[in-house]
């Protein structure tokens, strides 16, 4: 597994032994297909990445310009793998100042992106964010890739929904097995495209044009 694009390209990122069967990582395909779909929308995007297991897609973002990237994930040997891929990530950006130069937008990227890692059971539902992470409150991009069949994709996606983790331009991306249906609509969110690679289903909402967070 490596990092795509980017800051970061080519540099190969930790993964949990071939024995270890508790964390799922995106295959290389599947998310490099998936940052071909958004690439426009992750400079200088604030970043969450639930259930992260290796940390991969938020680190995929980080290296792809992301202001800021917030990590969480419970299980212990995940949260030692985002560990050391951030390191991963972040001394490759240290090396490639090129990569760092102010965008068109006026986002300075000369200094590394905040990261966050936060310790918690997504099973119980959305850990608190404290305001001065959220500054200004809520997310652009919010990827939800729980484990299979297990019926969080749909229990994390409801609370999504209802919470202030949106904003008016969020884009959230749920990864579930591919033969699995999500609802098409919530009371705040809809379903506006809908991918499969292999085995892995991927669902995109964001929320709906007359609705505001």
């Amino acid at each position: 597994m490596r990092i795509i694009s980017g800051g970061g390209k080519g540099r190969k990122l930790f993964t949990p032994p071939a024995r270890e069967n508790s964390i799922r990582p995106t295959s290389d395909r599947a998310r490099e297909a998936i940052f071909n779909i958004i690439a426009d929308q992750v400079l200088g995007a604030s970043v969450l990445d639930l259930f992260a297991g290796t940390g991969a897609l938020g680190i995929e973002a980080l290296s792809r310009g992301a202001k800021s990237v917030c990590f969480v994930d419970s299980h212990p040997q995940a949260l030692d793998l985002i560990s050391r891929n951030i390191q991963v990530c972040m001394n490759a950006l240290s090396q490639h100042p090129d990569a760092l130069n102010a965008d068109p937008t006026g986002i300075r990227m000369d200094t590394p992106s905040p990261v966050t890692l936060i310790k918690h059971d997504l099973r119980k539902g959305l850990p608190y964010f404290s305001k001065k992470l959220q500054s200004p409150p809520g997310f652009d991009l919010i990827f939800l890739d729980p484990p299979y069949s297990l019926g969080l994709a749909i229990q994390l996606l409801q609370a999504i929904d209802m919470s202030s983790l949106l904003r008016q331009h969020t884009l959230l991306i749920v990864e579930e097995r591919a033969k699995e249906t999500l609802p098409e609509r919530l009371t705040r969110l809809t379903l506006v495209d809908q991918r499969k690679y292999g085995e892995a289903g991927f669902w995109f909402y964001q929320p709906l044009l007359d609705q505001t967070t």
